[in-house]
């Protein structure tokens, strides 16, 4: 679709020069010329996609899909999970106390409800609407059996539902944002959020990108949740404004002996990497602001390794389409950052993708970083080389899975098309990806370990 890489080049050059839009607003603005150019082409017309399908990876294909080492269980469209926008984002998984694996998969008007069987079958399970609009953003995360979903859209707040509630359906049914709803929580103003963030230990969900008109200056907006029925807010991270999104531990395990044991926060903070003591929630101590050569917008990361916590990766949303730094190839940049030094954060190296495409979210188990990378879809990587080589040059993709095919006669493009995110966390092994046009695939990585 050449459409949509014209269309998302011709805006980046517009709307760099335009000095009154911040990063951010520059960022949604180009996603959204994008969306509506993708509609009036056709692309999420009803009936698009609905063909269920599972194969495995044979000879670099898995049906129509480029892959390697994961195999496709099975695929479920938005438009069958009742999605009348028939448009994904987000996804977050919760596994139940008898073992079966739910998840809860982003569309811009509301969560559809999966549970994913133990042959990597998908069964739709039901739907939660949106509370308001329709958003391109809507994001959840799961803490004892409760998922918390906000939204960009005006009014939304953030919904507290409880996936137990899964567990007794029969057939698919459309949960009401009233009387299904555990709590309903706002957090002021316009009350929009751009993702959710959750410290499973400490049971504290932290919204980020939430007004910036308000106090917290859409912060590190904190919702205490022990009592998931009454959420309250302690608190909030505003001292270094607009955070797109963080990694929180309860209890920091890394070598800096001053914060052993204290809350840390890793926070992707636009054009730095910021990280925050979180001991005190009324008084948050910012340790330290580190930004990196190529920096475009600095948008999500994860620890390499939890119970080190010596390096961290970061993805950067801007940097491929504004080829800055090392990113100036247009390949999936990957920044290494060494923080055994929480005070004084080193960017060490990093990684490139050998696909063109844009990074967007990423997550780490077991040495292994499952990332969903838009048009290049999941690429997993294995990261287990960092500390002996951070440098980044002995990282080395392991698989992948490329859920937009229309890319793949070019060599893949620069835009917002494809994949969103990936849950790699059920113990099954099943991998869940969600894609902006097509629906959720149900994946299962075959590689070595």
């Amino acid at each position: 679709m050449k459409f949509s890489a014209i269309n998302i080049a011709a805006l980046a050059l517009g709307l760099a020069s335009t000095a009154a839009a911040g990063a951010m607003e520059r960022l949604q603005e180009m996603k959204i010329a994008q969306r509506e150019s993708a509609k009036s082409h056709g692309v999420f017309a009803p009936g698009k996609y609905n063909k269920r399908d599972k194969q495995k990876c044979k000879n670099g294909k898995a049906g129509v899909y480029s892959c390697n080492n994961i195999d496709m269980t099975d695929f479920m469209s938005h438009e069958e999970m009742g999605s009348t926008t028939r448009e994904g984002n987000d996804i977050w998984g919760w596994t139940a106390p008898n073992g079966r694996e739910f998840a809860g998969v982003g569309q811009t008007d509301g969560t559809a409800f999966v549970e994913i069987k133990r042959n990597g079958a998908l069964n739709y399970l039901g739907r939660l609407p949106t509370q308001t609009n329709s958003s391109i953003w809507r994001d959840m995360k799961v803490i004892d059996g409760y998922m918390y979903i906000g939204s960009e859209a005006r009014g939304h707040g953030m919904q507290v539902f409880d996936m137990r509630k899964l567990l007794s359906v029969r057939k698919p049914k459309v949960f009401s944002t009233t009387t299904d709803l555990t709590a309903w929580f706002s957090f002021g103003g316009r009350d929009n959020s751009h993702n959710i963030v959750a410290d499973e230990v400490s049971k504290m969900i932290y919204a980020v990108g939430t007004d910036r008109t308000l106090d917290c200056k859409a912060g590190l907006f904190m919702v205490d949740v022990s009592d998931p029925k009454n959420p309250k807010s302690p608190g909030c991270v505003y001292q270094d404004g607009y955070v797109h999104d963080a990694q929180c531990v309860a209890s920091y395990k890394g070598p800096h002996k001053k914060y052993q044991g204290k809350p840390i926060c890793f926070n992707f903070n636009e054009d730095t990497l910021t990280i925050v003591d979180m001991t005190i929630k009324t008084a948050p101590e910012i340790i330290s602001r580190t930004p990196y050569v190529g920096a475009a917008y600095t948008h999500q990361g994860w620890l390499i390794d939890e119970n080190d916590m010596s390096y961290i990766l970061l993805d950067d949303e801007l940097d491929e389409l504004d080829r800055t730094g090392p990113a100036a190839n247009n390949h999936t940049t990957t920044y290494i950052f060494d923080i055994r030094d929480l005070a004084a954060p080193v960017n060490t190296g990093y990684y490139q993708s050998p696909a063109f495409s844009i990074d967007h979210n990423q997550y780490v188990v077991d040495g292994l970083t499952y990332q969903a990378n838009y048009g290049s879809g999941l690429r997993i990587v294995d990261v287990t080389s960092v500390s002996k080589d951070p440098t980044g040059a002995s990282m080395k993709e392991v698989g992948f899975f490329d859920c937009y095919p229309e890319d793949d006669a070019v060599g893949g493009e620069v835009a917002f098309t494809g994949t969103w995110s990936v849950y790699p966390y059920f113990k099954s092994g099943f991998v869940l990806l969600n894609s902006i046009e097509r629906g959720v695939f149900a994946l299962k990585y075959t590689g070595k370990r």
